[in-house]
């Protein structure tokens, strides 16, 4: 009789369907999580931008409309996040702001001045 070391295929097979279990799991999860992420930026963007139409207001009394690339021309901002779509409108003596990126949940952000911030 021979001394045969290894694992058996009944071994084998139970460890692939296990991990087959567990990446089913994950890989939805991490869709997930990447979709929050860029709802952060869509977010974080827009709270960018809401701050820099404040300073731009303390300056010149009034707000700047504007829409993704022309909003870096707010004190303070560069540039916005990858992907991120985002739009400044004057309403009376206020602005509102809306934010979203296309790989998020869907959800838009939107930013009323007039009534506080993030809504």
């Amino acid at each position: 009789m021979t001394n045969e070391k290894g694992f058996t295929l009944i071994e084998l097979l139970v460890v692939i369907a296990i991990i087959g279990i567990l990446a089913a799991i994950a890989i939805p999860q991490f869709a997930e999580y990447r979709a929050r992420g860029f709802d952060a930026r869509a977010r974080s963007d827009l709270r960018n931008v809401a701050t820099a139409e404040e300073a731009y207001f303390v300056d010149f009394e009034k707000y700047l409309a504007c829409a993704n690339a022309t909003c870096a021309n707010l004190p303070g901002m560069s540039s916005l996040s990858n992907g991120v779509t985002l739009a400044i409108s004057i309403t009376g003596t206020g602005f509102t702001g809306t934010a979203t990126h296309p790989s998020g949940t869907g959800v838009t952000f939107n930013w009323d001045s007039a009534s506080g911030g993030l809504q």
